[in-house]
């Protein structure tokens, strides 16, 4: 039976839904968008003036119902009515604009991810000098990494989160965002690596070992930096002395025992490379001595 990182007394993680909701730090590092105009006041959004029955309300008043809706009543999805229709009766004015973002953060809220993505990608692209277009990025990647799903699917959605991420890091790396983009970056490769760890395990209990390599590479060249990267040289060292390959079976236990001296998965893989015959001993043309070369380990 082939262990997976669980064995280790791993916390587990990625084998589960990373979908961790940050609702109330969300909406406390949400952009200061609830600007109350004029005399309007929270104790009159809801007023009966004849005017108010017209076709057409006055944009702040719109916008001051929308947060009134979303904040005092809970109500995001009424909100979202709110927000968007400051949008449709005032288009041009900075009321639309941060009704727009607002209206992103609704749907985020209502798990109506897709709408909510369309907002922000919106927002982004018809207000990039603005200064909360670095929350609209954020909320764009928050929206896919609310929906990655557990390892034994597809993991388009976690790719897709990433690579959001990585814009607010890449055009906003001063922002407040930068930081909680990273934290959910660090998680979704964590994620992607144990879908890695999944299918070469289950190619190793097929006694499919070149395929098992393979998928331990990618582990290894890719997210050596994630809580997977032990076992998968672990395992490379197994597979290969499986093969026969010895070379690169020292190499895979030198490797782990020089990086990661007391991991466990080393001394399984010490007892391997020993049960052979051999010592752990590194070979400096290995990929895996490469691998680990390039990123300053080993």
């Amino acid at each position: 039976m082939i262990r997976n990182s669980s064995d280790r007394g791993s916390s587990g993680r990625s084998s589960r839904h990373p979908q961790r909701r940050e609702r109330g730090r969300l909406l406390a590092i949400l952009p200061l968008l609830i600007l109350l105009a004029g005399c309007s006041s929270l104790s009159n959004l809801f007023g009966s003036n004849d005017d108010d029955m017209g076709p057409e309300l006055p944009a702040d008043k719109l916008y001051n119902e929308g947060v009134y809706l979303l904040n005092e009543k809970g109500s995001a999805k009424e909100a979202v009515k709110k927000f968007e229709e400051v949008d449709r009766q005032h288009p041009y004015s900075d009321w639309a604009r941060k009704s727009l973002l607002m209206t992103a953060y609704s749907y985020y809220e209502t798990k109506q991810y897709e709408e909510a993505i369309g907002a922000a990608k919106r927002y982004v692209s018809m207000h990039p000098g603005s200064p909360d277009v670095a929350y609209a990025q954020y909320l764009i990647g928050a929206s896919h990494y609310d929906q990655i799903p557990d390892v034994t699917r597809d993991q388009t959605r976690t790719e897709r989160a990433i690579q959001a991420l990585e814009e607010v890091i890449r055009k906003y790396p001063t922002s407040e965002y930068a930081q909680q983009a990273r934290k959910k970056i660090e998680v979704g490769r964590d994620h992607l690596a144990a879908k890695e760890m999944a299918v070469a395990r289950y190619y190793m209990e097929k006694k499919n070992f070149i395929g098992a390599i393979n998928r331990f590479k990618v582990v290894v060249t890719q997210y050596q930096t994630t809580r997977h990267v032990e076992e998968a040289l672990m395992r490379l060292t197994e597979c290969y002395m499986m093969l026969g390959i010895a070379n690169e079976a020292q190499t895979a236990a030198a490797v782990l025992g020089h990086n990661f001296p007391d991991s466990p998965w080393y001394k399984d893989a010490y007892r391997l490379v020993k049960g052979g015959g051999f010592e752990p001993s590194e070979n400096k043309g290995s990929w895996i001595s490469r691998a680990f070369k390039k990123v300053g380990l080993g």
